[in-house]
This record gives structure tokens, sequence and C-alpha cells, in this order.
């Protein structure tokens, strides 16, 4: 993979640890547990080429994404480069697999200039919270951060793959860098994503933000044919900034 320039924006990841005086979750929160049947992607190393626009201008980079399962455990680590900016977002998401499937202990997000967010899954205390913020939330069950869902989501869609037909949403519980929230992932249709490995059929899905969010909308590509790994995400701002990542390779591990 060649790097040239890249954007501070792919939006997976948020850092987890215990915060000392956390205050109850907010009201507004009621998100029952939802148990489905989750076959989990094989490990395997993601290569990106990178476009985006930010502020204006036209950027270019590269993104590589080490998944890695196994022994009851996963972890998930993602890093986005641009030319002469090095590194601009380092994710890292590890945890263990349980009866809901990813169950994550701790989120980790570093962007360039600024110090790590963390986001920690007590699961002794039961207990969401967040570096950035007093809030906490109840772990009842299947709460993902925003890079576990990804995988979250193709585990989900491998195990029940005749039920991701257009139309059809698909909620999770998701925790970012200060408060978390219900995403809905919901399936447009089948189509075709050219890609460094050649044309690939994939099933297109968008996450909207709720009404009046500032947060980004999440388009996501899975590929059947390739373990259901994401082969195309597209990060797209109110304003109409954005990041497109387009799979170039992928190596079994």
């Amino acid at each position: 993979m060649q790097s040239s320039m890249r954007n501070t924006i792919v939006p997976l990841a948020t850092v987890l640890l215990a915060v000392g005086l956390a205050v109850a979750a907010p009201a507004a929160f009621a998100f029952d547990p939802v148990k489905r049947a989750v076959d989990l992607p094989p490990s395997a190393d993601l290569n990106y080429t990178i476009r985006a626009r930010q502020k204006g201008f036209s950027l270019g980079g590269d993104a590589t994404v080490n998944w890695r399962l196994g022994s009851g455990k996963y972890s998930f680590h993602s890093d986005t480069k641009a030319a002469l900016f090095g590194s601009l977002i380092d994710n890292r998401s590890e945890g263990t697999v349980d009866a809901f499937g990813l169950a994550p202990a701790k989120f980790v997000e570093k962007r360039v200039r600024h110090d790590p967010w963390t986001t920690t899954f007590d699961r002794s205390k039961k207990q969401i919270s967040f570096t950035e913020s007093d809030v906490s939330y109840p772990i009842k069950g299947g709460e993902q951060d925003r890079s576990s869902v990804l995988f979250q989501l193709a585990g989900v869609a491998r195990a029940a793959p005749d039920k991701f037909v257009a139309g059809s949403e698909w909620t999770f519980f998701v925790a970012g860098r200060r408060d978390a929230d219900v995403w809905t992932f919901r399936v447009i249709k089948p189509e075709t994503v050219q890609t460094g490995i050649g044309s690939v059929d994939a099933i297109h899905l968008i996450r909207l933000p709720p009404p009046d969010s500032k947060e980004q909308a999440l388009d996501i590509w899975l590929a059947p044919s390739k373990e259901w790994y994401p082969v195309r995400l597209r990060f797209t701002d109110n304003d109409d900034e954005f990041v497109d990542q387009t799979l170039q390779m992928v190596t079994r591990k």
C-alpha cells in the first residue's frame, strides 16, 4: 500500500478507562439487550486506500485494520495515516467473546495532537464509563464501541445472511468518546464495489445519525464472499465533508 495524505475522521474509536466518580446514565437511556446468533469473521489484516474532503481540501492516504479473534478474546487496531502527517487516528478495541458476541473491555482513540480518549466496559461493576465525561451506562449485554460494532455487525450477517435483505434494520447500543447511543443500520441493496482485489459483490448498509445530531453518517459495504469483511466505508459529516475508504488487500492470519 502506498500512503499519500489522509484524513482525521475514520470514526472507529474512543477509549475505555474507568472514571472515578460516575453519575447515573442519562434518563433517555432505554435499550433492551438483543441476543442474536453471531459468527465472527476470522482474523485478518485489511488494507484500505483513503480519499477525503476536509475543510475544502482533497486528501488521500491509507488505513490498516488488524483484526484478531481466538481463545475467547478479540482485538481490533486501526491506524489511519497521511503523508507529511503520519498517524492521524489510532483506534483500539479489545475484549472477550460472550453469548452476545463481542464484549469490549476497553476502547481507545488517539488523534493527532490529542491525548488518548478511553471508554471502559467494567464487567465486574456492569458499567460503561468515559474519560471524556462523568456519565455512565449499565452493561446489560451486547453493548459495543465504535470499532467493535463493525465486526459485530459482520458477525451477525455471517450468522444470518438470508435476513440481510433490503429494508431490514439492525440495532446496537454503541459507546463513543463521552456517551453512548443506539445505532441502527439499514440494509439498502446489493452493490458491486471496485476494490484493489477486483470487483466484489457487497451488501450496502447505512447508519443515519438521529435527527439534529452532529454525528457522521456511516455507509458500510460488507462482502459475503470475503467473510463479510467491510470492503468499503464512507463517513459523511453534515457539511458534506467525507472520508471514503476502499479495501485494497486482505491477509488472513
